[in-house]
């Protein structure tokens, strides 16, 4: 009797294995085992039929009972229950205790096939000879937008251009905790927490003094327009009754 192609589902798996309905449910079970990893005693086996018929497949002697017993069609469905306690099941889901290879740092410089190899052959990066002048370049270039558009602690500004991003400028500086950043950034504590946090980065406290609502945003001194940016009245536009 030909194999038949199915799909073996269960909580942590699933894929199409051919079944041979030559076999028992016992067979079945044990095959399925290193499968879906559950142990053939706590499996409960369904069949989703292709006319969406669910069937046990069970027996009083699954020693004895066929798979050729049940009607077995191709790419219908093997639903196969844990019926073990949440306590006694593994999680293949959680990795936490798993092992992790990490390469040794002397290792993966040597190699010639990994990102840092192709960074070095295409001078890349801090691989780029006028990596330094190109830095410098770009923290110069910051420095002249906070000089020329006036950017200064204590004064009020609007962000990217936002009638409604109103706020007082409370940091100018480097922020170390944002990653890859080099140059000055403005710390802003708007005057609606709109923002991504509340003055501190990290450990980090740039000012004021923690809150759950965020009026803190960091944004490059490019976004920053400095001005009469009174605080919003939002009764301001309302008709009189």
């Amino acid at each position: 009797m030909a194999d038949i192609p199915l799909q073996v589902i269960s909580e942590n798996s699933s894929s199409e294995r051919r079944i041979t309905p030559s076999w028992s449910i016992t067979q079945l079970k044990r095959k399925l085992e290193p499968v879906t990893g559950i142990p053939p005693s706590s499996q409960r086996i369904n069949l989703k039929t292709t006319s969406n018929e669910t069937i046990a497949v069970e027996a009083p002697d699954e020693d004895a009972a066929l798979l050729s017993n049940f009607p077995l069609s191709a790419y219908a469905e093997l639903h196969i229950i844990d019926t073990r306690p949440a306590s006694a099941k593994l999680n293949f889901n959680d990795v936490s205790d798993v092992e992790k290879y990490v390469m040794p740092a002397d290792e993966y410089e040597r190699k010639s096939d990994s990102v840092l190899a192709w960074k070095k052959a295409e001078k890349l990066g801090r691989f780029n000879p006028d990596a330094p002048s190109l830095e410098k370049a770009k923290i110069d270039a910051f420095d002249f937008e906070i000089k020329t558009r006036g950017i200064e602690v204590g004064k009020r500004c609007r962000v990217g251009g936002e009638d409604s991003r109103r706020g007082e400028i409370k940091y100018v500086g480097e922020v170390k905790e944002i990653p890859g950043s080099i140059g000055a950034w403005v710390g802003i504590h708007l005057d609606e927490p709109a923002g991504k946090n509340d003055g501190s980065i990290g450990s980090t406290r740039y000012w004021g003094t923690e809150s759950a609502l965020k009026h803190g945003v960091f944004v490059r001194p490019e976004r920053v327009e400095v001005g009469e940016w009174p605080v919003l009245d939002d009764l301001e536009d309302m008709e009189e009754i």
